[in-house]
């Protein structure tokens, strides 16, 4: 009986791949075969140093507001905290860096950035003008509303 309940299934999900390979598969490359090399789209234009973008839901990281080209943010170096660490941020005029970013994992408060938060770049984001891949119907959350 399992034999049979396994070589029905096996035919269902057979069924499903064939179903679904038939259908167009639709892709942000385009039509271009995936064994093919397709030019890259043209860089996003980042506008340079505005105003704080504001946030569309609760816990969203900050965007950042400015070009981050040429910033080394590796094991060794962290261009970010040059100018938004507690120590130089009114210096700079940037935004400090979050009490959140000073508690590990287990909720220890660190004299410094947690290993965890020191990749800025895992969480932020520039701001570019660049339209959505694609259409969406997110609705920013109605407390944030601006």
């Amino acid at each position: 009986m399992s034999k049979i309940l396994t070589i029905a299934v096996a035919v269902t999900l057979l069924v499903f791949a064939a179903v679904a390979a038939a259908e167009e598969l639709k892709s942000l490359r385009g039509v271009a075969p995936i064994d093919e090399e397709v030019e890259a789209p043209d860089m996003k234009q980042v506008h340079r140093d505005q105003a704080p973008i504001p946030r569309n839901y609760v816990q969203q990281p900050p965007l950042i507001p400015h070009t981050i080209r040429n910033y080394d943010v590796d094991l060794r170096n962290n261009k970010c905290l040059n100018c938004h660490s507690w120590k130089n941020y009114r210096t700079y005029n940037a935004t400090k860096i979050s009490q959140t970013h000073f508690v590990d994992a287990n909720g220890v408060d660190l004299a410094d950035v947690s290993p965890r938060r020191y990749f800025c770049l895992q969480c932020h984001v520039v701001q570019t003008d660049a339209e959505p891949l694609i259409a969406n119907d997110f609705k920013e959350v109605e407390a944030l509303s601006h």
